[in-house]
């Protein structure tokens, strides 16, 4: 980790990206609370939601392409602009009480739209900027910092919330913070001389088009066995984890907890926390042989089925927070282990639309995993996590089948150590 941080460009990208991030968890917590105190309506924040997250899905295959095309870092920057420009308006908007409901519907668009862009080319920098022998090093202190700041972000921008709930002025001061560090993150971006090569002389002599390019990203990830298997276990378990998460737990810390916003930036941070010592633990702990990963995933989805059927009654703060924690660092684990195993196994002119292929398995149903969230909290609140509960534990099944569960850990075991041979 201290080579890379030494390295001008990596640690460039590190301090801008580091502080948009933060900047990133203060709107998010904003965003939701300031939804739910102008229409009191889980349904409601789980549509604004879902009108983000349906252009980031669809936008994030193409940012993928286009990353593939032209340079990650002019796409990020580009992007960036958009987004300071969004967030300083909307700021600028709560602050004058001049926002409606329908207006946030349009924020959470334009929104969804660049950052579905934006993703793609952030997680295809670091394999450019530091070595193939340094890249889980790298990785890890990317994936450590977003998980550090996602455990410290939330708690202070529900404190500052808290502190100023007159006319929404901490929601405000939240969301006026994140414009400030996509400059942080512009300026940053700028500085560096490496991330703007991309085409291989192969590539740039046929200039495929963006459609073509991206059907090639597909067909890539349909043929490999381990990308397939593990696709379907995203999409299924976020819109399973997504919903009840982004649109329940709120509802839970403005209906449950007396602490309110506080209440919900703490229980967020203790999944971070978790993941946050899961990517520590991943660094140090021994690589797993293919049988370890395959009771691993078993017992990491039947956990996560536990927890959050369990959030059905908890009505502690400090037990909600040890839940979450606990999921965070089987998680986090994981996490890091899999995107430097998908980065170093991939090639370069692939890279981009490889990790959009990723992402669109974390986004594709997340939209409706967010509307049916505020829709079945309407009914009933045990029932959401019960429900949510349910198809994790079927995700946890569906792994203990030999051939699905074998398919999954050695592709996994193999990105593990490095030595697979495709994606």
């Amino acid at each position: 980790m201290k080579r890379v941080l030494a390295i001008r460009d990596f640690l460039l990208l590190w301090i801008g990206q580091g502080t948009s991030m933060l900047g990133d968890q203060f709107q998010s917590i904003a965003g939701a609370w300031l939804v739910l105190k102008l229409t009191g309506d889980p349904l409601a924040l789980g549509a604004v939601l879902a009108v983000g997250g349906i252009p980031r899905a669809i936008f994030t295959v193409v940012g993928g392409a286009v990353t593939d095309r032209i340079s990650p870092r002019r796409l990020m920057i580009l992007a960036d602009l958009i987004r300071l420009a969004l967030s300083a308006l909307l700021a600028l908007q709560v602050f004058t009480a001049t926002l409606r409901p329908w207006m946030i519907y349009l924020y959470s668009l334009f929104g969804g739209i660049v950052s579905g862009l934006f993703a793609p080319a952030s997680m295809s920098m670091a394999p450019r900027l530091v070595s193939r022998d340094d890249l889980q090093a790298g990785n890890s202190v990317m994936e450590g910092t977003t998980q550090l700041i996602g455990f410290i972000g939330p708690a202070i921008a529900g404190g500052l919330i808290a502190a100023f709930p007159s006319k929404n002025i901490g929601v405000g001061l939240a969301i006026a913070f994140n414009a400030l560090t996509f400059i942080v993150s512009v300026v940053t971006l700028q500085m560096m001389r490496a991330g703007a090569e991309v085409m291989t002389p192969v590539q740039t002599a046929l200039r495929i088009g963006v459609l073509e390019s991206i059907r090639d990203g597909f067909s890539y990830m349909l043929k490999d066995p381990f990308l397939r298997s593990m696709f379907v276990v995203l999409v299924v378990a976020n819109m399973a984890f997504g919903g009840p998460v982004l649109v329940g737990i709120p509802y839970l810390a403005n209906t449950r907890f007396p602490e309110g916003a506080a209440a919900y930036g703490l229980i967020i941070s203790g999944y971070a926390g978790g993941n946050l010592l899961g990517i520590l633990l991943s660094g140090s702990l021994p690589k797993m042989v293919q049988k370890m990963v395959r009771v691993f995933l078993v017992v990491m989805f039947a956990a996560f089925a536990l927890g959050v059927a369990a959030l059905a009654w908890i009505n502690l703060i400090w037990l909600a927070m040890a839940v979450l924690f606990v999921l965070g660092v089987m998680n986090g684990y994981l996490t890091i282990l899999l995107i430097t195993g998908l980065q170093r196994n991939t090639p370069q002119e692939m890279l981009g639309r490889l990790m959009s292929m990723v992402l669109l398995g974390n986004l594709a149903f997340m939209p409706l995993s967010q509307v049916m969230a505020g829709v079945i909290l309407r009914w009933s609140v045990p029932g959401l996590f019960l429900l949510a509960g349910g198809l994790l534990g079927g995700c946890a099944i569906y792994l203990a089948v030999p051939q699905i569960g074998t398919r999954l850990s050695l592709g996994l075991a193999a990105d593990l150590h490095g030595t697979a041979e495709t994606g």
